[in-house]
């Protein structure tokens, strides 16, 4: 009671010297203000941040309570700006002096994303020294995958049966990761198709995957050394609704009852559908795809399921070109020195203080 009474016999101290200058490390149009409290902070209601573009007339901007800094985000880059703080109570108002000019600009470096620059070199060479070493002739280990080693076989037992092999893209678009690594790994199975004469259907729901995808097939069977054995109408555009995509593919099943069916890439509520119907069928299946509300379905009904990254590593599996498998070699390696960094800062954060985790923001 008695420093209330006080402050209203005596004004209040005014903010000390204010600093304002362009943020660190962003992308411009950002100014920091900074101020020292003023001695009577105990009993403000917080501060007002004004503005001003000729030094003269000001405005206000922000109201910041407890604290001595305020970040200005609406600047315009290349104006110059001063700025006065007022310590506010409920019937007092006092400025502090104003502050030096401040300019923003954007800046070409991000101080605080330095880890991620280190980052990138660590990975990228190790990517660079697997993928030297692989045209050299090394060869790598690579995990088996289940899934990859029962392609060939997959592809001989429709050659056997005199049956053909429907590949499914799904719903995907162009720009995808699923589409993009269904697309390699068909390039791959029509490969085969081709070196066992065996027919391929692929239905597209999209009609750039359509064209995509036809002419991915068209260079896969001119690799192999049979183009007369490219049939132009085993690549076509089906429906781009998601049911009437999914109708289309059952009645291909139902009709041509496929020794092998491909579902891999982007796949919504009807995977279940294809799926299922596919195995009501008899065909070998082998599925993968980044939506991992479908896995569990793919896993049920079908024989092998690609999960995760084992969809992105497909290409490279399936073709043992030795420049990709020395990137998935590297890309492995990164992941190890990601696992130990992490398990080490965990350790480091539970027996010590230190802010180590702010490190990885």
């Amino acid at each position: 009671m008695t420093l209330i009474l006080l402050t209203a016999i005596f004004a209040l101290a005014p903010p000390g010297e204010v600093r304002a200058y362009d943020t660190p490390s962003d992308g411009g149009e950002a100014i920091t203000i900074e101020w020292q409290l003023s001695q009577d902070d105990a009993v403000l209601d917080g501060y007002e941040i004004y503005r001003s573009e000729d030094g003269v007339n000001f405005e206000r901007i922000g109201l910041r309570g407890p604290g001595r800094q305020y970040f200005e985000d609406v600047t315009q880059d290349g104006k110059s700006y001063v700025y006065k703080i007022a310590a506010v109570s409920k019937t007092t108002k006092i400025f502090s002096q104003p502050s030096g000019e401040a300019i923003s600009s954007p800046q070409w470096i991000d101080r605080n994303k330095l880890n991620i620059l280190f980052a990138i070199f660590i990975f990228g060479g190790f990517i660079m020294y697997f993928m030297y070493h692989a045209r050299k002739g090394k060869e790598f280990f690579i995990r088996k995958i289940a899934g990859l080693q029962a392609v060939e076989d997959a592809v001989g037992r429709a050659t056997e049966m005199g049956k053909p092999t429907l590949y499914i893209l799904g719903l995907g678009y162009v720009e995808e990761v699923a589409t993009i690594a269904s697309l390699n790994i068909l390039g791959e199975v029509a490969k085969k198709t081709a070196q066992y004469n065996t027919k391929l259907i692929v239905p597209n729901a999209d009609p750039i995957v359509y064209v995509v995808a036809q002419e991915i097939v068209k260079e896969s069977y001119t690799k192999i050394g049979r183009p007369d054995a490219y049939d132009p109408d085993s690549v076509f555009f089906l429906a781009r609704e998601q049911m009437a995509y999914a109708a289309g593919i059952t009645g291909i099943m139902t009709r041509e009852k496929p020794a092998t069916n491909f579902l891999i890439g982007y796949f919504a509520a009807e995977s279940l559908v294809l799926a299922e119907t596919g195995a009501s069928t008899g065909a070998i299946q082998i599925a993968g795809t980044d939506a991992l509300a479908q896995l569990p379905f793919f896993i049920t009904a079908c024989d092998y399921t690609l999960i995760g990254e084992e969809l992105y590593a497909a290409s490279a599996y399936i073709s043992k070109q030795p420049l990709l498998l020395g990137a998935i070699k590297g890309e492995d390696w990164g992941k190890v020195v990601i696992a130990t960094t992490l398990f080490i800062a965990s350790i480091i954060g539970l027996l010590t203080k230190f802010p180590i985790l702010d490190l990885f923001e």
